[in-house]
Order: structure tokens, then C-alpha cells, then sequence
């Protein structure tokens, strides 16, 4: 077998139709293309969102509302869902690592302890904000709070 005698399997290539090659082709003229405008024009593209001439859905719904860029998404704690959490969880220290291990909260979280319910644990906590009722009562239980940055 030599390199030159090579050929692709039996009905494995198709023949090119090759169109714009003259009116006697059947192809020649517009090439299958229609008539003139955008379309039959080399490097045509519609444009995202275009509805042709009726007004497109972004501009018929109406803009509500304000986004804030500068937000800081925290992931909440109350109280009263930490007892549970140490107890099922054995957490020793409330901190955004053992909470990540867990299962609890995703990489990059940031964790908030609110005051809302009772803490009985005397546990140490580190996280990235606190209110202040959470932070009253932690002490009160004989706890301690960092903030980590």
C-alpha cells in the first residue's frame, strides 16, 4: 500500500455545490441567496434582541428598583440555630473554616451573627460581623467574639 493510492471510503465525501459560477449552473445570479439587502451580503449578522421593528421585550418591561454594586452578602447565624449546629456538628470554634467543612456555608462566604434567640454554649467565636445584641449575649454565655476582616 502506498501513500498516493490512499482514497476515503465509498460515499464518504460529498461533491461541493458550487454556486455564483455562472446563469448555466443553476446557482448563478443571487447563489440561492434571494434578492438584494443585509441578508445576502458577505459578514451579515442579526443583532441580539432584534424583533423585527416591533419593540423589543427589554424596552417594553418596565425598569423597578435600585441594585447596589457596593452590597456585602453575608451568610446569617441566629442564636438560637448555633446550639443546634454545635450539637450536630461538634463544632468547638464558630469560626468561617469549621462552618466551610461542615458544609454550612460556601469558600468565600462572609458570616454575620445576629441576636436573635438563646445561646447557652460557651463557644469563641470569629467572624467577619456581629450585631450588637449577638454580641452581648455570647459574653453574657462566656463567650468571646473576634471580627475577621
Amino acid at each position: 500500500m502506498k501513500l498516493e493510492s490512499l482514497k476515503p471510503a465509498k460515499g464518504a465525501t460529498h461533491k461541493i455545490k458550487r454556486l455564483g459560477r455562472g446563469e448555466a449552473s443553476g446557482k448563478g445570479g443571487t447563489s440561492t441567496k434571494g434578492n438584494k439587502g443585509g441578508q445576502s451580503r458577505a459578514g451579515y449578522k442579526i443583532k441580539m434582541a432584534h424583533e423585527g421593528g416591533q419593540m423589543p421585550l427589554q424596552r417594553r418591561v418596565p425598569k423597578r428598583g435600585f441594585k447596589n454594586n457596593n452590597r456585602v452578602e453575608y451568610k446569617v447565624f441566629n442564636l438560637g440555630q448555633i446550639d443546634q449546629l454545635i450539637e450536630k456538628h461538634e463544632i468547638k470554634e464558630f469560626n468561617p473554616e469549621n462552618l466551610y467543612i461542615n458544609n454550612l456555608i460556601s469558600q468565600n462566604d462572609r458570616v454575620k451573627i445576629l441576636g436573635n434567640g438563646v445561646l447557652k454554649a460557651n463557644i469563641a467565636f470569629k467572624v467577619n460581623a456581629v450585631s450588637q445584641k449577638a454580641k452581648g449575649a455570647i459574653e453574657a454565655a462566656g463567650g468571646s467574639v473576634e471580627i475577621i476582616k
